[in-house]
């Protein structure tokens, strides 16, 4: 089918653009891009091929693995909050206030998302643990110890997890007109009321994918976890941990955990699915 354009000619439609371009594509691109294609989907379908079906249900029914499972939402959703509380005003100042040092901050901030997740559990428990700069006075001034606490994956979750929240938003508060905001305070609004009544709509949707990409990121957490954390069922060990300790004595388990967790990966991508089509067309 066509459809007229803007100037009265009738233009092919975009999926008829979109295959005579997928048959012009040259040999020596179309290979490698199968065999990268091919290289990213075999683990996925060989973990599916090998995945112990028949008892799938049992090994899901099991104590540790239900622990790690309720574990891994509850803490995940925990880490989601902390980074809405703490990131969406964060996204907000790097967004629409101009001060010094800006974009040393904003590095900064991206930081976790390339540091290895293992250094970042060691700077956390030089931070937070019992004799860290900031722990040392938790603990002696109001009895707070973090570390190998649930509260500690919380807290290792949503360092490795609120980056993502605050690129999202950050971007979304971008691509938003500021005009609104400045109607508003021109009508007497406070800027916190225009933030509130004005901005958080308009950005609604970058918040919204922000928190699904940080929820699925804190659900996978592994390295910053059990290094400030540790890995005590029932307790720090989320399902991350429990499948490279079920991948020692108990395989079908370990595939089984993998699966949830593949499982939710896809429910992410399927959520942002209408987000980064709108994007791309």
């Amino acid at each position: 089918m066509a459809r007229t354009g803007r100037d009265g000619a009738v233009t092919p439609r975009s999926g008829a653009r979109r295959r005579r371009a997928a048959r012009g594509v040259p040999l020596p691109l179309l290979v490698p891009a199968l065999a990268g294609l091919a290289f990213l989907l075999l683990p996925l379908l060989a973990l599916l091929i090998r995945a112990p079906w028949r008892t799938l249900p049992d090994q899901l029914t099991s104590t540790e693995v239900w622990q790690a499972l309720q574990l891994s939402l509850v803490s995940a959703t925990a880490a989601t909050a902390v980074s809405l509380v703490l990131g969406v005003p964060l996204a907000w100042l790097l967004a629409r206030t101009d001060f010094p040092g800006r974009g040393f901050v904003r590095a900064l901030v991206t930081l976790p998302l390339v540091l290895p997740p293992v250094v970042g559990g060691v700077a956390l428990l030089l931070a937070l643990g019992r004799n860290g700069v900031v722990g040392q006075w938790l603990d002696s001034w109001f009895g707070i110890t973090l570390p190998f606490t649930t509260a500690g994956v919380v807290v290792a979750e949503a360092f490795v997890a609120m980056p993502f929240l605050v690129i999202s938003v950050e971007g979304t508060l971008r691509a938003a007109d500021p005009r609104y905001e400045e109607a508003a305070t021109t009508l007497g609004a406070s800027r916190f009321t225009a933030f509130r009544r004005v901005t958080l709509p308009l950005i609604a949707p970058g918040i919204a994918a922000g928190a699904v990409l940080a929820w699925a990121r804190a659900l996978g957490e592994f390295g910053a976890t059990i290094t400030f954390a540790g890995n005590f069922p029932g307790r720090t060990q989320t399902m991350p941990l429990a499948v490279y300790l079920a991948l020692q004595d108990d395989p079908a388990a370990a595939i089984a955990l993998s699966l949830v967790l593949l499982a939710v990966s896809i429910a992410v991508l399927a959520g942002l699915r209408d987000r980064w089509m709108t994007a791309s067309s």
